[in-house]
């Protein structure tokens, strides 16, 4: 299987993105993320989504795509209940989604054990800059690269479009839990 195979097979929600150019301009900065990495497609299925929660449950592929179909359930009640009034464009949000944390792919490493750790790069450079850069030699639209650029905290300190609030709030509301949450103790 190619590597363009196995991106799309780990990306079905590639197919939201109704604009072609746009769909083939996300799936070949995938590929180069993987060009420039030492991870293999198959990685993400099992490395964790974040390095910040000791022995996290929760693999890479199923955090982001979850990222993704909340963004996306979000931008289309956004559309419902608001219309005009607060436009989505939903391409550009399905987009940025997916590639909210491809410059991961250059911030981790092997740790020769089996397992992940953050790469050098990764210690001077955080996955929206890299991912950035990646998504910017792939000639994505600037609209795409501001929700990269804006996903994670770096972006507090800029105005976001409606689309990079919306996978802002869709990528922490599915990792703040595990870093600040209530442990209740069972009941009897």
């Amino acid at each position: 299987m190619s590597v363009n195979d196995e991106i799309r097979k780990m990306w079905p929600e590639l197919e939201w993105i109704g604009d072609s150019n746009l769909r083939d301009k996300v799936l070949r900065c995938w590929v180069r993320a993987f060009e420039l990495s030492p991870l293999q497609p198959a990685d993400l299925e099992r490395i964790p989504f974040t390095l910040k929660v000791p022995g996290c449950p929760v693999s890479f592929l199923a955090h982001k795509r979850l990222v993704v179909h909340i963004a996306r359930d979000a931008g289309l009640k956004v559309r419902e209940f608001f219309g005009a009034a607060l436009p989505v464009n939903m391409d550009v949000l399905v987009a940025g989604a997916i590639l909210a944390d491809v410059g991961k792919l250059l911030e981790y490493e092997g740790d020769g054990a089996g397992g992940i750790q953050q790469s050098v790069r990764g210690s001077y450079l955080r996955h929206p800059f890299t991912g950035v850069a990646l998504a910017m030699e792939q000639g994505l639209p600037d609209e795409v690269c501001h929700i990269i650029a804006t996903h994670a905290g770096e972006g507090a300190l800029v105005a976001r479009s409606t689309e990079a609030w919306l996978v802002h709030h869709a990528d922490f509301m599915t990792y703040e839990p595990f870093v600040s949450r209530l442990v209740v103790p069972a009941g009897p």
